[in-house]
């Protein structure tokens, strides 16, 4: 069950271009937490900024009872976040949400991130090396500033870096690698992505295509955490492919598998599948 605490704050950490990693202490998210989880925070005591934010949980020491969260301040509430001093707190739900699955004996877990969307795989690769199982990151942005977690996961698994600049890694989107890697010979692999739509619509339909399992951690607007507001509900399938089921993020998810969410334009992309085969 979640916990709801006033959250101290450990440590703050400033990176490179308002990118943030802070530590908080809370027991019950330090010792229950799974990779794929995550927390609903915000700064302070006070009813302002009225609602808490949601963060995946970038990892755990559940000795210290303290849990970390990689924030890019861009708002007012995530400003608020970064701009805490060490020993102020924080009103902290968590942890919240399903996690990540682990991958088949055997199975090589493909961890697809855009920008900061890799918070939870540090966490998962963390959980994979510990229990034994094979996993690479593949880690896209704009630019190298929007890599700023690349070097903590030197120790954990590879990490296939990729910007739309070419300021480092692969030139061009972080899909072109993963492909890249998938078209050589290798063993089974399951995919998992978290990152903007359009780059986790993308992972969809390359597992699709070739016949692997895939998850994606969605990231709708969210108001409570707890399935209550109804805002961040997703459009899945239905057994009847004529209707669809709408699910809440919060208490379904984030965590869903690929095949099951209906993407934008999944209309579309299905009557260009039916037009192709009947080809």
């Amino acid at each position: 069950m979640p916990a709801n605490r006033h959250a101290p704050l450990v440590s703050r950490e400033p990176l490179d271009a308002a990118y943030f990693v802070l530590t908080f202490r809370h027991p019950e998210i330090a010792a229950t937490a799974h990779a794929g989880q995550f927390v609903m925070i915000k700064a302070g005591l006070s009813v302002e900024p009225p609602l808490r934010r949601p963060f995946s949980i970038l990892g755990v020491d559940a000795k210290e009872e303290t849990f970390s969260l990689f924030i890019k301040a861009v708002g007012a509430g995530t400003r608020a976040l970064v701009r805490l001093t060490e020993g102020e707190v924080a009103q902290c739900l968590g942890p919240l949400g399903r996690p990540f699955t682990k991958p088949a004996a055997g199975t090589e877990a493909l961890m697809v991130a855009g920008g900061y969307g890799i918070a939870p795989f540090h966490l998962f690769a963390t959980e994979l090396r510990a229990e034994g199982w094979i996993g690479r990151v593949f880690y896209g942005g704009r630019t190298v500033n929007d890599l700023q977690l690349r070097d903590r996961f030197q120790e954990l698994v590879p990490l296939v870096p990729a910007t739309e600049d070419g300021s480092h890694g692969h030139r061009g989107r972080v899909t072109a690698p993963l492909l890249a890697f998938l078209e050589g010979t290798r063993g089974p692999a399951r995919l998992y992505a978290c990152g903007p739509d359009p780059m986790l619509h993308a992972v969809a339909r390359i597992a699709e295509d070739r016949g692997l399992d895939a998850e994606v951690s969605l990231d709708p607007w969210m108001g409570c955490g707890i399935g209550t507001c109804l805002g961040c509900v997703v459009r899945t399938q239905h057994e009847d492919e004529a209707r669809a089921k709408y699910r809440c993020a919060c208490t379904e998810g984030p965590v869903f598998d690929a095949s099951l969410v209906v993407w934008p334009d999944e209309t579309a992309s299905r009557a260009r599948r039916r037009a192709k085969v009947e080809a």
